[in-house]
């Protein structure tokens, strides 16, 4: 077997990491003595990097069939894996399988067997049943956030994809939350347990309180937007039905913002946060499946309009503010007949908003969306190219870019848009015309 020889100190290059931290140390360690590793860490801190060092450790460069497999709870947490995993630079294929698009382009993708397949149960278990994916040479198994694929009823599919491993040898399970019972069907045995959970929020989040007069409090929320200005900030709420009734209260009242639930499209989704992330949008609002998964730097506030059911939740939103290094503020919005949960300890600070409101400024980038992608050959150096010669625009007109598999977003700044679009309507990309507009 002839196992990775990429080192450490190149994929820490890769990802422009000067060292790895404690916690990521310590897997290393443990995964080099046991095959049954329990990883319980915060959030954010740093778990993805500390299960993918020893899984690709264990990859045999001369082998062309798929050796390790990594269950997650959503499509989002599974894009971030692959998103990290190729930044490694380790030369490895992996292939991302979830619901919400189409079967077909992971088939595709399936064809060559990748060394790693990351993905959520459900559709893991659906290429198994169909024989898109070849179990017999899976040696390795991660479930990443296990809690919370148990916690959304995922034990059948689970079940399913762990009894279709014949050759499993090695488990690495992880979690931001201890107390969680390991179902027998995962085969976890005398697994080394390694606990850098601190209990404790990061000394780098501030907890504030403000107070609704209104059981509404959807006027409390806009007051409050206005005065944090336009900082990224994520509110959120427990209940789907309610995030677009709130995005769109505050948008007529003259507040941008996307949305962001279960319920919507896949291509909904990319957009509202990739607006979200690009700066088009400073305010997400949003359901706890925003919670996980999603790593969206230089969040700055984090808002509970409607107060966390569970410990968890509290500390999985929090989560999104102050990751790794940096500082963030989580904002409690409670109001006349609710009282703040026994375990947010210390108590929050309590906070008066201004008697006036000001709108925030107005982010300066508005996002394109161009219905190309990485399937017709389309990549983030041809849509620069495109824009600066064919759309007259800058490179410092030209923000953030993300290119899917059919279709892709690109940030311009939005006082350029009208004219860029003017530009190009008739030209092609790649010899190719291709809709062009501002995303929806």
């Amino acid at each position: 077997m002839q196992v990775s020889s990429f080192s450490i100190a190149d994929t820490l290059s890769n990802l422009q990491i000067d060292a790895l931290n404690e916690m990521q140390e310590a897997s290393l360690e443990a995964n080099k003595n046991s095959d049954a590793v329990l990883l319980l860490s915060d959030t954010g801190s740093g778990k993805t990097l500390a299960f993918l060092l020893p899984v690709t450790q264990l990859l045999d460069r001369s082998s062309r069939v798929t050796q390790a497999l990594i269950i997650v709870p959503s499509r989002e947490l599974a894009m971030q894996i692959e998103q990290v995993f190729k930044k490694m630079g380790s030369g490895f294929k992996i292939t991302c399988c979830y619901g919400g698009h189409l079967r077909e382009t992971e088939e595709n993708n399936l064809k060559q067997a990748p060394a790693l397949i990351v993905g959520t149960p459900g559709r893991l278990a659906d290429h198994i049943r169909r024989g898109n994916i070849v179990t017999t040479h899976i040696e390795t198994l991660v479930l990443d956030e296990f809690d919370k694929s148990l916690e959304a009823g995922f034990e059948e599919e689970m079940s399913f994809v762990i009894g279709s491993l014949p050759a499993l040898k090695k488990r690495i399970l992880t979690s931001a939350t201890e107390a969680v019972a390991v179902p027998a069907f995962v085969g976890l045995k005398d697994a080394v347990e390694i606990n850098f959970l601190t209990g404790e929020k990061s000394p780098a989040l501030a907890v504030q309180l403000v107070r609704s007069n209104e059981v509404d409090k959807t006027d409390t929320l806009f007051r409050l937007i206005c005065a944090l200005g336009n900082r990224s900030t994520i509110v959120f709420c427990n209940q789907r039905e309610f995030v677009a009734q709130l995005s769109t209260y505050i948008r007529d009242k003259g507040i941008p913002n996307v949305y962001y639930h279960g319920a919507m499209e896949q291509q909904e989704r990319d957009s509202a946060l990739c607006k979200f992330r690009n700066g088009s949008s400073n305010v997400l609002v949003t359901t706890d499946l925003a919670a996980r998964g999603l790593d969206i730097p230089n969040i700055r506030y984090i808002v509970h309009f409607q107060l966390p059911t569970t410990e968890e939740s509290y500390t999985h939103r929090n989560g999104r503010t102050a990751r790794m290094d940096k500082s963030g503020t989580a904002i409690l919005v409670v109001g006349p007949n609710e009282y703040v949960p026994p375990y947010i300890k210390p108590a929050p600070t309590e906070i008066k908003l201004p008697a006036t409101t000001e709108l925030p400024a107005k982010p300066v980038w508005t996002t394109l969306f161009i219905a190309a992608g990485k399937k017709d050959k389309v990549n983030k150096v041809d849509i620069v190219g495109f824009l600066t010669n064919k759309g007259q625009l800058k490179k410092e007109d030209i923000g953030l870019i993300e290119v899917k598999d059919f279709f892709s977003f690109v940030a311009v700044r939005k006082s350029k848009a009208g004219h860029t679009l003017e530009q190009i309507k008739t030209e092609k990309i790649k010899g190719k015309k291709v809709k062009i507009e501002v995303a929806k």
